[in-house]
This record gives C-alpha cells, sequence and structure tokens, in this order.
C-alpha cells in the first residue's frame, strides 16, 4: 500500500508540476526536511545504498555501472541536499543532457524510484517527508525519460 501511495504521489505531482511548471531546482524553502533526512551525512548514507539498489536490479544497473558510482552519488547527495533546504549546491550537469543517450522508459525510471524509496525505508525516513521528497523530484521525470 505504501509503495502504491508513492507511486500515485510521484505520477500526481509529476502532472501537478508539469502544468504549474515548477522549478524543481528550487530548494525547499526550509530546513526541517533537510534536517529529516539526517542532513548531508544521513543524505550519503541513503545515497550509498541506494546506489546498492541501482546496480543490483537489472532495470537500472545499465545506466549505472558503466559510471563514476562514487562521483554520481556525491553529485546526488548535493542535490537532494540543495533540494531539501540545506546548505548544499547542486554542481553537476542539468538533467536532460545527462541522460539524453541513456534510453531511460518509465519502467527504468519507476525503478530507480523504487530503489530510492527502499533506501529512504532502510534509513527510517518517515513517509511523509519521502513523499515530500519525491513531490519535489517528480518534475524531473520529464528531463530523465528519453524513450
Amino acid at each position: 500500500m505504501k509503495k502504491l501511495s508513492l507511486a500515485m504521489l510521484a505520477v500526481l505531482s509529476i502532472n501537478a508540476h508539469a502544468a504549474a511548471g515548477t522549478d524543481y531546482t528550487q530548494p525547499y524553502g526550509n530546513d526541517q526536511l533537510y534536517m529529516a533526512f539526517g542532513q548531508k551525512a544521513g543524505l550519503a548514507a541513503i545515497m550509498d545504498d541506494f546506489m546498492v539498489n541501482l546496480l543490483a536490479d537489472p532495470r537500472t544497473r545499465p545506466a549505472f555501472e558503466k559510471f563514476d558510482q562514487a562521483r554520481i552519488k556525491a553529485q546526488l547527495t548535493d542535490q537532494f541536499c540543495e533540494v531539501l533546504g540545506g546548505p548544499c549546491k547542486y554542481g553537476g550537469r542539468a538533467m536532460q543532457p545527462v541522460h539524453a543517450g541513456l534510453g531511460i522508459d518509465k519502467p527504468r525510471f519507476n525503478a530507480l524510484v523504487e530503489a530510492l524509496q527502499k533506501a529512504m525505508d532502510k534509513h527510517g525516513i518517515d513517509f511523509d517527508s519521502q513523499n515530500k521528497l519525491l513531490a519535489k523530484l517528480a518534475p524531473m521525470h520529464r528531463d530523465v525519460i528519453t524513450r
């Protein structure tokens, strides 16, 4: 039930944010959510497990196995930190050019969301905080899904 609720939230958020033209690069606005994720150290730990999950899943492995996982984890940590209202600044490239040649479809994107949910669950991130993060990240779907 929880996974279904988060997946439904992601779909609704994608549609709502796309219609509103929401800019996902804008941070959350306060650091309470950042604190709920354990600040930068907590996010780094979540990203470690997220990468393990991504590499373990045959649906997502091809998009990550050939690349520098340590670099990806560091960039994701900074990106999530910024989005969650923390003091970090994401210095990576824009989502669309990074994902352009990877052939990511909706099932692979959904698998990535599942991998993130598993990592957040493992680290005890509460349902409400997970939903807030997923709602903030949902608009990225249009830049990540390339086929």
